[in-house]
């Protein structure tokens, strides 16, 4: 099968946004700590608020496509938020500020991200649509794999740290351009034939329920891998040495988004949600057990980051294989809002946890609330089978 234009453009520009904004997410949690003298409460209220505000306009915008605003408008204006606040970081002068540039970068993705994933199944079929996304994951992962390198060889070459936020406007550059003259003016899109988007949550699919209740859980659950830079560097790794572990991790991503999607295509959404799953609760346990070392710090890391992206195409082919027709993005939206506004919560539990019980508890805590929300996804798929749900 193959893929359509509009899917291998939004491909593209995964790649060179990803490369402009992992040039700095590595080193966020170092310029917070070490530069504005922030604690890992704070990193974690960081992250959350922005990926909770990002969630918002997720499932606002998935409504606005359904209801038939232009979505190349939509995404690009998306992408133009983010590519404008993100370098602006560099000259924040206290964590408010980076609070602040946080959340309009991430604003800019809740903006873009369920029309474009819209646009995603509506230019594939139901049989290749978890290639689709996962080419699209792979090469976003590939742009967080060339991001870190140039803040790594930045770095390498003295840059300041702060300097290296404001070197990530050249990608941001070319993503626009990529967008304005690349991207179809009116990319094909089923539309609702209805006066008014309502999704009805007893009307959807058992399947989606179940994923948007487990994505819920698993959200308040899932480590920041912001949390994880911490800990490599509390456990000995160089700042220096940073970007090049979270590229070696992204890297991991990108081998594994494609075969996810194809394995979700040919074995199946559910088995492979659970491979990724069961694999994060292992690693989750095992950074709260293992002593580290250099070779236990790289292990653990890849092993989070290729279970993270296992399962990203099969959660969202299954979003737009059981999702009602006309109603796509704003399931999108759901699915994406649902995730986020637990992620604030799950962020600051886990910094506390860290600050005042110590790092294990933290991880432990993470494998445990991950370990419930694939059960109660289970549970909920078993009982829809026996006519209980």
């Amino acid at each position: 099968m193959f893929l359509s234009r509009t899917v291998i453009v939004l491909g593209l520009v995964s790649f060179l946004n990803d490369a402009a904004s992992e040039m700095i997410t590595p080193l966020l949690p170092v310029f917070l700590t070490a530069a504005l003298g922030a604690g890992p409460v704070i990193v974690g209220l960081v992250e959350g608020i922005a990926e909770a505000s990002a969630s918002l306009l997720k499932f606002v915008s998935g409504r606005l496509a359904d209801r038939g605003w232009n979505l190349k408008w939509l995404v690009t204006g998306g992408y133009g938020l983010s590519n404008t606040a993100r370098p602006l970081i560099g000259l924040a002068l206290s964590w408010t500020w980076v609070l602040l540039l946080r959340f309009l970068d991430r604003i800019g993705k809740g903006l873009r991200t369920s029309p474009r994933d819209a646009m995603i199944v509506a230019s594939s079929d139901s049989g290749g649509r978890g290639r689709a996304f996962g080419f699209q994951r792979m090469l976003d992962h590939a742009g967080a794999v060339v991001g870190p390198l140039l803040a790594f060889a930045l770095l390498g070459w003295g840059v300041e740290l702060h300097n290296v936020f404001l070197w990530s406007v050249v990608p941001g550059v070319l993503v626009m351009l990529l967008l304005w003259f690349g991207l179809p003016a009116t990319p094909r899109i089923e539309p609702c034939v209805h006066k008014a988007v309502r999704l009805d949550w007893r009307g959807l699919d058992s399947k989606l329920r179940a994923l948007i209740v487990a994505t819920g859980g698993l959200a308040l659950a899932t480590t920041p891998e912001v949390f994880l830079v911490l800990w490599a560097q509390a456990h000995g790794l160089g700042i220096v040495w940073i970007p090049l572990l979270w590229a070696a991790a992204s890297a991991v991503k990108v081998i594994v988004a494609m075969p996810g999607g194809y394995g979700s295509d040919r074995f199946g959404r559910l088995p492979v949600l659970l491979v990724g799953w069961v694999g994060r609760i292992l690693v989750l346990a095992g950074l709260g057990l293992t002593a580290a070392s250099d070779g236990m710090i790289w292990t653990l890391f890849l092993a989070y980051a290729g279970c993270l992206s296992l399962t990203e195409a099969a959660e969202r082919a299954l979003i737009g294989d059981h999702a009602p027709a006309g109603k796509k993005a704003t399931a999108f939206g759901l699915y994406h809002m649902t995730a986020g506004l637990l992620a604030l919560p799950g962020a600051v539990l886990f910094g506390a946890l860290w600050q005042w019980l110590g790092e294990s508890v933290a991880f432990l805590t993470a494998a445990g609330l991950t370990a419930l929300s694939v059960t109660v996804l289970l549970l909920i798929i078993s009982a829809n089978r026996f006519n209980v749900v």
